[in-house]
């Protein structure tokens, strides 16, 4: 399975690297990310130059597209070419958003009727979208994710490897990357998170 990490002008490193790297630690299993990008070269949101690895229009053949925050998302909203390079289909992909990204997933109209996640700066744009914010750092809804705070990147990404190849994947690539002595614990947290996402859209149904 390939995973599309759509990465604009002005992003977060943190939405970006971390579900990045927590996917390609199953490379080996068959799922690898690849950081994808509407030009050749884009700038985080601290001036970091990242060279995508593959270019936007790679999002209509992968298998997982995540898309990532920055402080131009609103920008990227508002601009209908761009937006037209986004033809997500959640009937064949797993999709989600982290932060911010929330807004380029309600402007695709693939919120409409759920809930999401978001971060503390972008939740009224996203309720002004007629989207209902959670309290959560992570809701998933049938192929549909949202993840809010940049450390609930780490979520998402198990999310993914979690559906694509079970939780014993989740718990070698969480094991690999938590903190020494914290691994077990930051194990169960990130399952703990990933399971209660999905129990509140089935509550919510």
């Amino acid at each position: 399975m390939q995973v599309a990490v759509v990465t604009f002008d002005g992003f977060n490193e943190l939405d970006s690297f971390i579900a990045a790297a927590l996917v390609n630690r199953c490379r080996k299993q068959g799922l690898e990310a690849f950081v994808t990008t509407p030009a050749p070269v884009v700038t985080s949101m601290n001036g970091v130059e990242v060279t995508g690895q593959r270019p936007l229009e790679f999002v209509a053949e992968a298998d997982v597209v995540l898309v990532g925050s920055g402080v131009r998302t609103r920008d990227v909203v508002a601009d209908d070419r761009l937006v037209s390079r986004l033809p997500l289909d959640p009937a064949r992909q797993l999709i989600g958003a982290q932060c911010s990204g929330a807004l380029v997933l309600a402007r695709l109209g693939l919120l409409d009727g759920r809930p999401a996640c978001t971060d503390t700066v972008s939740r009224p744009w996203v309720e002004a979208c007629g989207v209902t914010v959670l309290d959560a750092p992570f809701h998933s809804e049938g192929n549909i994710a949202t993840a809010g705070g940049c450390m609930a990147s780490q979520y998402l990404g198990a999310w993914v490897i979690s559906r694509a190849l079970g939780d014993e994947a989740v718990r070698e690539a969480i094991g690999c990357t938590a903190p020494v002595g914290e691994q077990q614990e930051t194990v169960e947290r990130v399952l703990r998170a990933v399971r209660t996402g999905e129990t509140a859209a089935a509550a919510l149904r």
